[in-house]
């Protein structure tokens, strides 16, 4: 099967994880058939128009793993790739010309001020809302000739047929059968010249050959008007697919509220990409199977619009959060290492953090980690490797590798009046720095385990808790982490006597 689908959104505003699942449909579809995937802009919108939304956009699509084969950066046989750009360049004058000819689109010239009446007259009425004719739909020529000679602003619609139902074949949805006597005459081309989206999109896919269209289902109810101006013009239809809505874990519409954000944002908190695609890509779409955990090239080998569900997809942040945590733990010492510095270098996570209430103590603790790596201290791929399996994203290796690098870690108030007044710390603390200070530079984690386990016996205390997590308190400054030994460690001989040293004057 020829595949060729296309990405088409406007630079008005950052792209959601709603937009990105649509990319990246388009993505897994184009590569499971050996298709191409087009990246195409709709700014004729020019009044939206956001400045460095495009950049965002691409920059959005290339963090999840997303690559094109035609683009506005790129190039490509159907350039240009924005469609104000296409406006300029004629490509949208040989059609409309043919619909005017036809009579299947026409000139209005109703004002604002006309149209909102119109609309205010149909609510009193509780008749359908839109431009069912209005005043030129069945305009004489003469009339129309007169508008323009007057030099009238007005913009050019499509007649919809009144006696005919439409039929929509969608992939997800079926047969859907639309009176078109229901549907109102669109915009084709506005005042000002521009095509609309009902107009460009479709003129764009038919020259650009895209087969298949994915789209929110938000615009199943436009898609008439879509369909009949392919059957109008004798064009053939492109497979519809239109991809149900995503909900929160509640139940209702995907909002802030439920963690939607802009796409770059989970780059920003530190999610990795292969994690979050995987993520959005099982929100209305399954492979058959239970499986839940894949890479892009498996997804890619599995996709197909007959698989995605109908039903609403749930955005579980709990979910992305497990399925980050997985992706950080499958990473071999090398990647998690690199991943971490990268993202604790880049400016975007600074920007992201310093909007936030604890972004000090993850910029902190990031800033530790590329202090290590500047410094060449032989424990940082250690102390990597140590919190690899608790944490669930880059930015959390911040604060929870700290205590490894910080001259002292902050010592918990509570786990400090739990412990530190205890009979026997004391000694343990005295205890554990002789031992140490008769120790090599590094001593091993079976030495360290076998010294303190024997301090049960020494002073009595008949279990290894009371051990463990006074040592714990003062090694790190909590109550949990990883291993006490191989905490202890990675911290070497020196640094664990230092830490003996400031607890014990923290004794109660």
């Amino acid at each position: 099967m020829s595949v060729r689908v296309r990405y088409a959104p406007s630079p008005t505003g950052s792209p959601h994880v709603g937009n990105v699942r649509t990319a990246l449909f388009d993505y897994l579809l184009a590569r499971r058939f050996g298709g191409q995937f087009i990246i195409r802009l709709e700014d004729t919108d020019r009044t939206r128009f956001i400045e460095g939304c495009e950049e965002e956009i691409l920059e959005s699509l290339r963090y999840i793993g997303i690559t094109w084969d035609e683009g506005p950066d790129v190039g490509g046989p159907n350039a240009p790739y924005r469609q104000s750009e296409r406006k300029e360049a004629g490509l949208y004058e040989p059609v409309i010309k043919q619909l005017l000819e036809s009579g299947h689109a026409y000139y209005a010239f109703e004002t604002s001020e006309e149209l909102t009446e119109m609309r205010e007259f149909q609510q009193i009425n509780k008749q359908p809302t839109g431009y069912f004719g209005g005043n030129w739909r069945d305009a004489a020529p003469e009339k129309v000739a007169a508008a323009q000679a007057e030099g009238k602003p007005g913009v050019i619609r499509l007649r919809m047929p009144r006696d005919q139902r439409l039929v929509i074949q969608d992939a997800v949805r079926g047969r859907v059968e639309i009176d078109g006597s229901t549907q109102d005459d669109p915009v084709l081309i506005k005042a000002d010249g521009m095509p609309t989206y009902h107009f460009a999109a479709m003129v764009d896919d038919h020259l650009m050959g895209i087969t298949h269209v994915i789209r929110g289902e938000e615009w199943i109810s436009s898609a008439p008007k879509h369909v009949w101006l392919y059957e109008v013009l004798g064009w053939e239809q492109p497979m519809w697919v239109h991809v149900p809505v995503i909900n929160g874990k509640d139940g209702k519409k995907l909002s802030k509220r439920h963690g939607d954000t802009r796409c770059l944002d989970y780059r920003d908190a530190g999610y990795v990409p292969g994690a979050l695609a995987n993520f959005i890509a099982l929100i209305g779409w399954a492979p058959g199977d239970d499986r839940e955990l894949m890479s892009m090239e498996e997804m890619s080998s599995l996709f197909s619009v007959e698989s995605l569900n109908g039903s609403p997809g749930i955005f579980d942040p709990d979910k992305l959060i497990w399925m980050n945590g997985h992706y950080l733990r499958a990473m071999d010492a090398a990647t998690l290492r690199q991943m971490v510095l990268d993202y604790a270098k880049r400016p975007s996570t600074h920007a992201y953090w310093n909007e936030r209430e604890e972004g000090a103590a993850m910029l902190a603790g990031l800033k530790l980690l590329v202090d290590a790596e500047a410094a060449g201290d032989p424990r940082l791929d250690a102390a990597l490797r140590l919190e690899q399996e608790r944490v669930t994203t880059l930015a959390e290796f911040g604060p929870a590798c700290a205590f490894f690098f910080a001259p002292q870690p902050e010592l918990d108030e509570k786990a400090v009046e739990k412990w530190f007044g205890e009979a026997h710390v004391a000694p343990l603390f005295a205890n554990l720095d002789q031992w140490l200070s008769e120790q090599g530079e590094n001593p091993t984690q079976a030495e360290i385990e076998a010294f303190l386990k024997a301090q049960v016996d020494v002073l009595g205390v008949g279990k290894l808790g009371p051990i463990v997590h006074p040592t714990r308190v003062a090694m790190t400054g909590r109550t949990y982490g990883p291993g006490l030994w191989e905490l202890m460690e990675v911290l070497g001989r020196d640094r664990m006597r230092e830490r003996i040293a400031h607890a014990q004057t923290q004794l109660r």
